[in-house]
C-alpha cells in the first residue's frame, strides 16, 4: 500500500504530534509537530523536518544547531494521529543543549532535573 499523508489525522492546525526516538538506545529525545508537506521533505531528503509552530516555518532539525536528526524509519500509530520518528541523532535533541527533552522528572512530588546539558 503506497503511504499517503492526507490519510493521517491532522489537528486543526494541519499538524500532527511526532515523537523523535533514537533508534539505536530507544531513548525518547523529543516531540514536536510535523504538516503534510514536513512529513513529505522529512521521506524525501532523509533529514527530519518539523512545523515550528511559533516561526510558522519549517524547520530542518539541526539546520543551525548542527544537531542533525537523519530519518531511519517513520511509524503511524494506530488512530493514524501522531507518529513516531526513528532518528540517527547527532548531538543533544534538546534547545537546552541536552540529550533529551524528558529531562525533568517528579519524584516524591518534586522536580528533579535528570540529566545536565552536553558539553
Amino acid at each position: 500500500m503506497t503511504f499517503d499523508p492526507a490519510s493521517l489525522q491532522f489537528n486543526e492546525a494541519g499538524l500532527i504530534p511526532a515523537i523523535a526516538q533514537d533508534v539505536e538506545t530507544h531513548e525518547v529525545l523529543m516531540l514536536a509537530w510535523m504538516s503534510a508537506e514536513s512529513i513529505a521533505r522529512s521521506l524525501e531528503t532523509g533529514k527530519v523536518t518539523y512545523w515550528s509552530r511559533s516561526r510558522q516555518a519549517f524547520w530542518v532539525k539541526g539546520e543551525t544547531s548542527g544537531h542533525v536528526q537523519k530519518l531511519v524509519e517513520m511509524r503511524i500509530d494506530c488512530d493514524r494521529d501522531c507518529l513516531l520518528v526513528l532518528v540517527d541523532q547527532s548531538g543533544p535533541a534538546c534547545h537546552t543543549g541536552r540529550r533529551s527533552c524528558f529531562y525533568t522528572g517528579i519524584q516524591d512530588d518534586e522536580e528533579v532535573e535528570l540529566m545536565n546539558p552536553v558539553d
